[in-house]
């Protein structure tokens, strides 16, 4: 058994921007609701709902995060980074069951409208807008590289938007006086977080699974080690993630000729980081395939992942000689 690892990576810490961004949401959440529930506002109620569990999200991300950087033991050989993934779940389906509570109560409060104060609307959403958007820019630069780190963002940055719809809402009842528009205006807040919270919901049950994450072409990957030197087909490959910002690989590699010294395995470790951000390799070389569970992946088009499969055959074949 060979195996290639590369474990030298540090996550940026996060833990200034959570202990923040909780703090400054359980403020705001505490003031919309208050003027919410004094005017009778559905509108300002249920942002503050939803903005409590946003509270509620970052603490499960903040924690994902931490458990994360637990030391592995004989017991977890990984450690804990996984919960980053669970987090990223819970935070999703929180939101998916808020904003199912507010749409049935905006539906009730449709059939019998309230007239409510626009510019204490106003007031409170313009808050909101400061808020949120803070908040969001706190998580923005881990946005493209951890999910967990993308959900607390996409939230933040949802919230904005939403607390700038409720400051039109507000707008529109004072000047028109439609009472209507604020159980209406809850369900187009739920109908905008439903739909930015979906795909958050769909790839952390995905990466629960042992998914290939989105940012991996299993297809490429094997196409990259089959061009390695020596190497005839590749057997019993996996790839999954151990967290929302780190994935594993492991395969089998034919080598009929022998070979697979700690050069090659550098090499392979190597290609696999740069092309496709996987850090954990294990890569074990034989000299024909052993066991059932071994067979390879169908063939089909190969496609491009951020590089150009021929051109990675041929960077590999070339680095290797």
């Amino acid at each position: 058994m060979s195996a290639g690892h590369d474990h030298h990576h540090a996550p940026a810490s996060y833990n200034a921007a959570f202990a923040i961004g909780i703090g400054l949401n359980i403020a705001f959440v505490a003031v919309e609701a208050f003027y919410g529930w004094k005017i009778d506002s559905l509108a300002l109620l249920a942002d503050a709902g939803h903005n409590l569990s946003d509270v509620i999200g970052l603490v499960l991300a903040w924690g994902g995060v931490l458990a994360g950087k637990l030391r592995p033991d004989a017991r977890h050989t990984y450690g804990w980074k996984r919960a980053s993934i669970l987090a990223a779940f819970m935070n999703a389906l929180l939101l998916l069951v808020a904003m199912g509570s507010l749409a049935w109560e905006a539906l009730h409060r449709l059939q019998s409208p309230q007239a409510v104060e626009g510019l204490t609307i106003m007031v409170v959403a313009g808050i909101g807008i400061v808020v949120n958007t803070a908040t969001a820019l706190l998580f923005m630069r881990g946005r493209d590289s951890d999910l967990n780190i993308r959900g607390a963002f996409l939230h933040m940055a949802a919230d904005a938007l939403v607390s700038a719809g409720v400051v039109v809402a507000g707008g529109l009842a004072l000047v028109f006086g439609w009472a209507w528009l604020d159980p209406v205006v809850s369900l187009v807040i739920a109908a905008i977080i439903v739909a930015g919270t979906w795909s958050l919901f769909r790839q952390s049950l995905h990466l629960l699974f042992d998914g290939v994450p989105d940012s991996v072409d299993l297809h490429a990957v094997q196409a990259l080690l089959e061009a390695l030197p020596g190497v005839t087909q590749v057997h019993d490959l996996h790839v999954w993630a151990m967290g929302t910002s780190e994935i594993a690989m492991t395969a089998h590699l034919v080598m009929p000729e022998g070979g697979g010294d700690d050069a090659f395995l550098q090499h392979a470790t190597d290609e696999l980081h740069e092309h496709f951000e996987i850090r954990h390799v294990t890569l074990q070389v034989v000299r024909e395939a052993f066991c059932n569970g071994c067979a390879p992946l169908p063939s089909g088009e190969m496609h491009r992942v951020g590089h150009d499969v021929t051109e990675a055959r041929a960077a590999s074949q070339a680095d290797c000689k």
